[in-house]
């Protein structure tokens, strides 16, 4: 009798149903199932590393209850240690988990009849029951159960606060608006016809802004046409007061000369302003930067500020050392005059210090008194328009409150830094500190020593000066005859070509810009040279420092002079046109 296990097995087995029933089929299928089941266990690691890592929320819960599973990503926005502790505390999503109940209702009901939710914006409790705004995305699965969902959780803070931030914009300019409209009902209140008078009001608005408009866009020509009329007397005074000074004279009538030469140049820098400030302002100033000696650049505030200090009892020092800059003289002059004239006007006992120094490679300028000082807290303020230092009824003389804004600007605009320190009671220091670049070398202060030299030599030559002002006139000549220079002083170009014809040929050609008849200096300078045959040397003369004026005596190749004259540009320019570099 054979034994059961001898008897022939007639089923098969799990070996056979796998395609594994014989020894040699087991040993083929065996490593292509352990790769599979690698792949799998890789596959699953991946999509584990990726719920756990995910910087968003991913959980899945039932909508009747809480949650069945959810990443560290979702316990972060809800305020949560852990996944673990986030499940713990919320147990039922309606009460627990969204802020409002009647929301949570809506979106179960959606889920229920559409199946799934995308990106919709809700409010989530956070566990410290803050709220957090959320968009979730929510995918019904009947398959795990009847209400088992699966969602992925934004937290969208940042978008809501710029959300929020934007409709607060928008209510504050809604407000801005209803009170400046309430603002002109309440003006128009007690006018007849108040519809008719708007519209008026309206078309006489539309009218004045296109006016502001044109005239802002000829404000450059009518203040250079206005500030022309008003150099011309100052031009020749200045020129005559220079005449005057190259005199040998009486030690005080020399003196009051000196005084006088500094008065109008003041007087000339103040009328300056009129165009310095309409260029700030449209942003329009350019600076010219020259070789300029700061020592006698500030020697020559010194001299103005000393009458200053003397008469209001105040000491007045500076510390000076031999330096040559490359800067605007006429800018730094402005900055430094301001922070001057700011320090006498609030110091009241003590005195004020200009000095000059080297530090760490570049040029300091500072203004230090002993005034009543400025708070630390408003120390930003004062380079703002309109801004006084002092308050209201302190005492002292008030200025307008432009000074350090146009010294804050001119500073910018020269690539140069300002600071200020100051102790309420004890005075304040500024600083205008230039870059190293700023310092002429001594090879460039060597050209411009041998550059004064040669001015010497302009005895004998011919100038001709064309302007249609005989006061002018009359100084040009004076000046430059007391050089030792041939003068041929004419009001236009028709006379000067009736005096070439008498054979006198200029050296030079000095024309001012605006002439009779609305000719131009320009027009003038080509008459004359073709009178004469040839290229004479020629520059305009004029108080017109707009760019298209500018721009133009640049195409035609034309040195500009600015008004007043300045005697020492004057002689410099005459050197350059009559020695010209090789």
């Amino acid at each position: 009798m054979k034994k059961p296990s001898d008897q022939p097995d007639s089923g098969y087995g799990i070996g056979d149903l796998l395609g594994l029933g014989s020894q040699s089929v087991r040993k083929n299928y065996y490593p292509a199932l352990q790769d599979r089941i690698n792949e799998l266990e890789q596959e699953r690691n991946r999509y584990k590393w990726l719920f756990e890592n995910a910087l968003h929320g991913i959980f899945q819960a039932n909508l009747r209850g809480g949650f069945l599973a959810c990443n560290p990503a979702m316990a972060r926005i809800c305020g949560y240690d852990s996944p673990e502790q986030l499940s713990q505390k919320v147990i039922r999503l309606r009460e627990q988990l969204f802020c409002k109940a009647a929301e949570f209702d809506q979106i179960r009901q959606e889920l229920l009849d559409q199946g799934s939710l995308s990106a919709r914006e809700t409010m989530l409790q956070r566990a410290d029951h803050t709220p957090v705004p959320v968009a979730i995305t929510l995918l019904r699965r009947p398959d795990l159960g009847p209400e088992v969902v699966e969602a992925f959780v934004a937290d969208i803070t940042e978008r809501f606060q710029a959300r929020q931030k934007l409709e607060q914009l928008n209510q504050d300019l809604e407000r801005r608006v209803q009170e400046r409209t309430q603002a002109l009902q309440s003006a128009n209140v007690g006018l007849h016809h108040q519809i008719e008078e708007r519209e008026r009001v309206e078309h006489e608005l539309m009218v004045a802004v296109d006016a502001a408009k044109e005239a802002n866009r000829s404000k450059d020509k009518y203040l250079a046409a206005a500030s022309h009329d008003l150099m011309q007397p100052l031009n020749a005074a200045r020129l005559m007061i220079s005449a005057l000074q190259d005199q040998p004279l009486p030690a005080g009538q020399s003196r009051t000369v000196h005084q006088i030469h500094r008065a109008l140049e003041g007087a000339e820098e103040l009328l300056s302003d009129l165009l310095d400030i309409s260029k700030l302002d449209q942003q329009a100033m350019l600076p010219d930067l020259v070789p300029t000696d700061l020592q006698i650049l500030l020697e020559g505030l010194g001299e103005e500020f000393e009458a200053v200090a003397a008469n209001a009892g105040l000491a007045f020092r500076s510390r000076l050392i031999p330096l040559t800059v490359s800067t605007d003289s006429r800018m730094l002059t402005r900055i430094v005059r301001n922070l001057l004239s700011n320090a006498f006007r609030y110091t009241r006992a003590g005195g004020v210090v200009l000095a000059v120094r080297r530090y760490q490679g570049s040029v300091q300028i500072q203004i230090c008194d002993t005034g009543v000082g400025i708070e630390e807290s408003k120390l930003e303020e004062i380079f703002t328009e309109f801004h006084q230092l002092l308050p209201k009824g302190a005492g002292g003389r008030q200025g307008v409150g432009l000074g350090l804004a146009i010294v804050d600007r001119m500073v910018r605009i020269l690539g140069y830094q300002i600071s200020v320190s100051s102790r309420p009671g004890r005075g304040s220091r500024f600083v205008v500190t230039l870059p190293s670049e700023s310092e002429v070398q001594s090879a460039q202060k060597t050209a411009r020593s041998a550059l004064t030299t040669a001015s010497d030599s302009l005895a004998d030559a011919c100038i001709l000066v064309i302007d249609n002002d005989p006061a002018v006139l009359d100084s040009m000549a004076l000046l430059l005859r007391g050089w030792g220079c041939q003068v041929v002083a004419v009001a236009s170009a028709e006379e000067a070509i009736e005096l070439l014809a008498e054979e006198i040929v200029p050296h030079v050609v000095l024309a001012d810009f605006h002439l009779d008849d609305d000719r131009t200096g320009c027009e003038a300078v080509a008459l004359v040279r073709q009178a004469l045959g040839h290229t004479v040397p020629a520059a305009v003369v004029t108080a017109d420092q707009s760019d298209e004026t500018r721009r133009m005596l640049r195409e035609q190749q034309l040195p500009m002079l600015n008004k007043p004259v300045k005697p020492n540009r004057l002689r410099a320019l005459l050197t350059s046109l009559l020695f010209p570099p090789v």
